[in-house]
């Protein structure tokens, strides 16, 4: 098993970068190691993810992140979910599904940047689950990455079309950064927690 959370292993090729996002991050938790290097995981995931789900890519956007401990992850979890126990990833759409196309249309035009949300990471759950999924840290922390992106950009999987359709496009997006189905793991856990 490989521990080790670089995102060497991770395909660094993403062609232009998306020159209208501005990524907010902030790394509370080393648990994953160097800043640097986490934020290189996220960033890529992040893009990947935009790239397939934001309905216009060449929008000024805006959006954050923030890699934390168990503590911080549990009281989100516990104030927004009722849930009283940390999660892999929780995020926080700043638009409705049907106003994400007009804040894009006005962006581009000149208004303000789209702000799509928050997403907030769980370190110690994410390597908890990397380690019992037998997979790379830096793979499941972009699963994640991407997972948080597209409930960002609307996407659910309450209903199983809907798991279905997300957990498609999931795998599309790793594929491309060259990194394997998260969802044929030995154990196949449940990573849909946030």
């Amino acid at each position: 098993m490989n521990d080790d959370p670089s995102p060497s292993s991770i395909d660094r090729e993403t062609g232009p970068e998306l020159p209208g996002l501005t990524l907010d991050f902030d790394q509370r938790d080393d648990g994953l190691g160097e800043e640097a290097a986490v934020f290189q995981t996220v960033s890529m995931a992040v893009i990947h993810a935009l790239r397939a789900s934001a309905p216009k890519v060449a929008a000024p956007m805006d959006m954050s992140v923030i890699i934390t401990g168990a503590a911080e992850s549990q009281a989100l979890n516990c104030d927004y979910r009722d849930k009283d126990k940390p999660t892999n990833v929780l995020s926080f759409p700043a638009l409705e599904p049907d106003e994400l196309d007009d804040a894009f249309r006005f962006a581009l035009a000149g208004g303000p940047p789209a702000m799509l949300g928050d997403m907030v990471i769980c370190v110690p759950v994410v390597r908890e689950e990397a380690q019992a999924q037998n997979k790379p840290a830096d793979h499941h922390l972009a699963h994640l990455c991407v997972h948080g992106v597209l409930h960002l950009m609307g996407y659910d999987h309450i209903e199983d079309t809907e798991a279905e359709e997300m957990e498609a496009l999931e795998r599309e997006i790793l594929a491309g950064m060259g990194i394997p189905d998260p969802y044929r793991t030995p154990m196949n856990m449940d990573e849909d927690d946030d």
